[in-house]
């Protein structure tokens, strides 16, 4: 029987939420890893649970997010021949997982779905603080003196709405050989002293919104056009774009599916 379940992360402490490995070592840790071993020992017990790849339970998730990337709405789906009472499964996981994360909303779901392959769009959200003096509560958010103008860098995210090769936001990483995405929103507020980027796209390549975001910063801090976006956009090369800002304060917001 197939499960799926929405799961949320802060992702500063993880390699990433994928598992991964490294001359036959798992890296740890992961959000995946921590997830399999807790669905593992709340099933089977904690004795019947080997480590790193030889679990029983596989999880597959609707996309990798990388080290302190955080998320409101993974999709994650596993298999296993055994019933489950939704609302103690859920409780009891809970109890098992690190505090930093977390699982809800656990549904039985036909074989055919997939929370990757399955997915149509996935929603990812940056904030970062736009001010000049630190603030004790500002955590791990990128912080940004010179002030950012909304209209302005509205105009440039316009640009990337449809679809396109968007190979000048792109890292190295990038497994996927397929470059294009349709970007159907990219829309920046104001929310007091934070800006707030909203992205919802069918896809999305390795780093491709923290480099968006950090061709934002390029075209505000040096006072250039938002059309500039376009000619990155364009140029089809990594080195025209602006820098691949902090993984903290990018979150997964949400995975939408037919």
């Amino acid at each position: 029987m197939r499960y799926a379940f929405l799961v949320q992360y802060i992702g500063k402490n993880y390699a990433g939420s994928q598992i991964q490995f490294e001359a036959g070592e798992e890296i740890k840790p992961t959000i995946q890893g921590e997830l399999e071993k807790a669905i593992c020992t709340l099933i089977y017990g904690a004795s019947n649970c080997p480590k790193d790849n030889k679990r029983p339970i596989k999880t597959i998730f609707s996309g990798r997010t990388d080290k302190g990337v955080n998320s409101l709405g993974q999709v994650v789906h596993f298999d296993i021949d055994k019933d489950i009472v939704a609302s103690n499964f859920i409780y009891s996981l809970n109890e098992i997982l690190p505090s930093d994360i977390s699982v809800s909303d656990l549904k039985i779901v036909p074989d055919t779905f997939h929370s990757q392959k399955s997915a149509k769009s996935r929603h990812y959200r940056y904030e970062f603080i736009n001010r000049r003096c630190k603030n004790a509560f500002d955590g791990d958010l990128l912080r940004i003196k010179y002030p950012i103008d909304i209209k302005r860098t509205q105009k440039a995210l316009n640009y990337l709405l449809g679809e396109h090769d968007f190979s000048s936001f792109k890292s190295s990483g990038t497994l996927n050989p397929s470059k294009i995405c349709f970007i159907s929103k990219a829309e920046c507020k104001r929310c007091g002293d934070r800006i707030v980027i909203d992205i919802i796209g069918n896809r999305f390549l390795y780093n491709m919104v923290r480099t968006i975001v950090g061709t934002l910063l390029e075209i505000e801090g040096h006072n250039l056009e938002p059309e500039h976006m376009l000619e990155v956009l364009k140029s089809k090369d990594r080195s025209k774009a602006g820098r691949t800002v902090s993984p903290y304060g990018l979150t997964l917001i949400e995975v939408s599916y037919n």
